[in-house]
This record gives structure tokens, sequence and C-alpha cells, in this order.
């Protein structure tokens, strides 16, 4: 049974899409590794880049063109130093030259090199293609960005049961059904099922220093988001409100660095209606990080990467001053095992299942890591999920612009504050009376995706984008 580990679905990237950018740019790598495996590199004298369907539709808004080239030049998302990519970008435009994986200078011309292409290729709406040409022939693999950051080949046979990482998971989960099934068996919670699974595959070191990584990577995120005012890069002009809500809740707290920072939040006095602000601001600012080609983490895709570090957030500086790393690991562990589910069962692809499918999914996963957090049993963590997921169904993916902007950023404010509301309502429930299951959400969102217009998953060919008008900033 296919096993997909919490650090597949957390993962660190530069924004603005998992699927437009970092997959692509993943994708790039993964092609390099083969020519490689070939000692064919160092043989390319050119190389063109052919971008098809929703890769192609909003591929600029969502700089996978940049992407792509940042990734052929070997440069890593993780550790590529965010100052760099406007230097490494204007190098191969105005030298109309590539340093092919940083060791084979070849010709690259970003005006016709990189084609975009409307139509739609059968296996995945996001597909592209790399050609390299040498002396002696030309050498063209294709690959599927198919969400959070996730990359195939054009070979891999159905979508639905195949395009997994197989791990040899002790406790393999496929659905909502075989999770409560292993901890009502092993009588542990839904987190401790999930470390049992990744210490078969790492230590606990490991585990625990990549917990931390991500964790500082969220904090980060949210510290400079509310650090940082002005405009939005794209041509939309949208106006950080981060900074703002942030200077207003703050007041005149002092701190110099983002651990201090938490530690002021904490200390703030809060009132009820500020719960909602302190909410919508840290997932406001992951998400204008997010969309100014910031380092964020997937969770479960770059355009809902605001909701889980703002619940989780939440947690720490409303509802437990006490909680520290053994809450935040308990939290992603559970966030990602729910995201799993959803990937295995459905899809966590804007452009196969509108914005459900991330913003929904990310909603789902933060609802159900709160509810653990708060008490809850694996049955009403699994309700909580439910919950969360049932009010995002049917939900369009139509940025404008071709922009991760808008509606993309105030939908993860939305998602977090109907992760937090779902896990208190869960925890007010008896799993036993409900009507809707984890798993038959996960089905009837599948079938929806299945029946939702193209132009509703991520084309900006339909909803707002061509309500606006705003189609090319």
């Amino acid at each position: 049974m296919e096993s997909i580990s919490v650090f597949d679905m957390l993962k660190i990237g530069i924004g603005p899409s998992s699927s437009h950018t970092l997959g692509p740019w993943r994708a790039a790598e993964r092609w390099i590794n083969e020519l490689k495996s070939q000692n064919i590199l160092k043989e390319v004298t050119h190389i063109n880049v052919d971008l098809y369907g929703s890769l192609s539709l909003t591929g600029k808004g969502h700089a996978t063109d940049l992407a792509v080239i940042l990734g052929l030049t070997g440069s890593d998302p993780e550790t590529i130093p965010i100052d760099q990519i406007t230097v490494l970008i204007d190098r191969v435009k105005e030298k109309k030259s590539l340093n092919f994986n940083g060791e084979n200078e070849i010709d690259f011309d970003w005006e016709t090199d990189i084609n975009f292409h409307r139509k739609f290729l059968p296996f995945h709406a996001n597909g592209l293609s790399f050609t390299a040409i040498t002396n002696h022939k030309k050498i063209k693999s294709t690959y599927y960005s198919i969400g959070g950051g996730f990359v195939v080949k054009e070979e891999r046979k159905n979508a639905k049961k195949n395009l997994e990482i197989f791990k040899n998971f002790p406790y393999p989960i496929r659905n909502g059904a075989d999770l409560l099934n292993y901890c009502k068996e092993l009588n542990i919670s839904i987190s401790q099922l999930v470390a049992l699974n990744e210490e078969s595959l790492r230590s606990k070191s490991e585990i625990d220093h990549q917990i931390e990584r991500i964790w500082h990577c969220m904090l980060s995120c949210m510290y400079i988001g509310c650090h940082t005012e002005g405009n939005l890069p794209g041509g939309l002009n949208v106006r950080r409100r981060a900074f703002d809500i942030h200077q207003k809740l703050m007041h005149q707290d002092s701190y110099n660095n983002e651990h201090e920072w938490l530690e002021a939040i904490r200390h703030t006095e809060v009132k009820f209606r500020q719960i909602f602000k302190w909410v919508s601001c840290f997932a406001l600012s992951v998400n204008e990080v997010n969309a100014s080609l910031g380092r964020v983490v997937t969770a479960p895709t770059n355009g809902s990467a605001g909701v889980i570090p703002a619940v989780l957030m939440y947690y720490l500086t409303i509802e437990n001053h006490q909680g520290g790393f053994e809450e935040i690991k308990q939290f992603l562990f559970v966030a990602g095992e729910i995201g799993s589910i959803f990937k295995k069962g459905a899809t966590i692809s804007a452009a196969m299942g509108g914005c459900q499918a991330e913003i929904g999914v990310s909603s789902a996963m933060a609802a159900g890591a709160l509810c653990e957090l708060m008490g809850g049993t694996p049955e009403q963590v699994v309700t909580a999920a439910e919950i969360a997921m049932e009010h995002h169904l049917g939900l369009t993916c139509d940025p404008i612009a071709g922009l991760v902007q808008i509606p993309c950023i105030e939908r993860n404010s939305m998602g977090a504050i109907k992760a937090i509301h779902a896990a208190e309502l869960a925890l007010e429930t008896d799993p036993k009376q409900a009507i809707v299951s984890l798993d038959s959400v996960v089905d009837t969102m599948w079938k929806t995706a299945l029946d939702m217009h193209a132009k509703y998953k991520e084309t900006s060919e339909g909803g707002l984008a061509v309500t606006v008008g705003l189609t090319d900033c």
C-alpha cells in the first residue's frame, strides 16, 4: 500500500505555487539527474522548455518560467538566498545564456526557449517537457506537477493510485477508516501512530531536526510577513495587510527576532475580537510572503501555506502559552497524515480539483491537528477534518491575472478560521452520531473535482478572474 511521509506533505520551497513553482523546479532538477546518469549533461548545447495546460495558462502569474530556470541552474529551493533569485534571473535574461546545473554554459533565450501551450496533456493538467539538444540528438522528457511539489513522469499510469512514493510503513494508512482502526487496535493517538510510521524511515533525532526546520521556516515566514509593508509584485498592486494589522495589535512591544516576537505575542492582552484578527494576521503574512517569491512550507501546497501555521500559532499564543516543540511536532504529525489521506483518495492540486483541493485540504489538516492538541479523541480528530472539508466542497480556483493573490491570500485567513471552528465543533460532537465520515467527504471531494468545469481549475478562465477582467498585468 502506498505510504506518504509527513515530510512529503510539508516541504520547504519558494512561492508562489507548489504545483506551478516548486513542482516545475523539482522537475528540472530531476531531469538534470537523468541527463547526468546518462553522462550527457555536458554535451547539451541547447534547451527548450514546453509548458502545458494550467502551467501555461497561469504560468507567468505563478512564476513557472522563473522556477524552471532556477531549477535548470542547479539552485535548491530550500537553500537559495531569496535576494539571489532576481540576480540569477536577470543574468539569464540579459546574457541570453544559462549555466546549466552550474557546469555547462549554453545559449538560452527566455523569450523563445520557454513555450506556453494552451492545450492540456491527457495525464494531468500541469504538464511540462524539457528537450535537450546535443551535437548528435534531441532528448525529450515529460513531467507532471501533481500538486504540493510532487512530480511524476509521463509513463507512470493510474494517477489516482500510483503517484505516491512507496515506503515500508509498519502501519500503512489508505483512508480514515484505516487510521482509526490502527489507533483503536494500539490504543494510541493519531500523532503517536504517525510517529511509529515515521520512525520506521528515519531516526527520532532526524525527525526532530526536520520538524524544527519546518517550524522555523513557518515562524520566520510569519515574522517576515508581519514586518514587511508595501504592495505585492505582479501588477495588481495588492497592498500587504499583515503589516498594518500587526502594527495595530502589537502596540509598542519590543523584540529582536521571531522567537522573542512569539513570546511578546503570548504576553499581549487578547480580547475576543482580536483573536480573529491575530489568526488572519498570521495567515495573511505567510501568503503575502508566498506571493512575493518568499520561502514557505507547502501545507499541503504553497497557495494554502498560511492555514496550518496560522492555526498552530493560534494554539501557541491563545490556547497554550506553555506549548513548545512537542506540541508543534504533534500538530504537524496529525496535519500531515490527514493531508496524505486526501492526496491518496482525491487530490491536493487546484488544477485537478479547484481550491477545495488546497484551502479545503489545508483547513481539514489544521482542524484535525488542533482538535488533537485540544484533547480530542482520534474519532473527534477525523470528525474535525471532515467538518472543515465539508464546508469547502466545490470551492473553485480562479486567480485574478493568474497571480496567487486574489482571492488566494484571503482564503487562507478564511480557511484558518474555519479550521478552528471545525475543531471546536468536533470536540462537542459524539463521533458515533456523525452522519458524514472523513472517507465519505474525501470521496465527495474527488467526485466534485471530476464534475467541476475546467475553467474553474486554476486557469484564470472563469469566476473572479474573468468577472473582474484583470487578465494581464
